[in-house]
């Protein structure tokens, strides 16, 4: 589990849980070192997880957009 500082806070439990998950679910997809998957992301490159933040915002995006569009 990541651990989160500033202004980054989640208040929800839950709604952590599903980010994380959903942010491996991004660099799954990205091919990213599977070390990540032990929770510590230490190993992957600023470039690598820039990436993974990347990809996170352009699927949320994608999501809100088909909403949007389904009402």
């Amino acid at each position: 589990m990541s651990i989160r500082t500033g202004s980054n806070r989640v208040l929800n439990p839950m709604a952590m849980q599903a980010l994380d998950k959903f942010k491996v679910e991004a660099a799954t997809e990205l091919n990213i070192n599977n070390e990540y998957k032990s929770g510590y992301w230490g190993n992957i490159t600023s470039r690598e997880c820039g990436s993974v933040g990347g990809q996170m915002v352009k699927k949320m995006i994608e999501s809100y957009e088909n909403q949007l569009a389904g009402q």
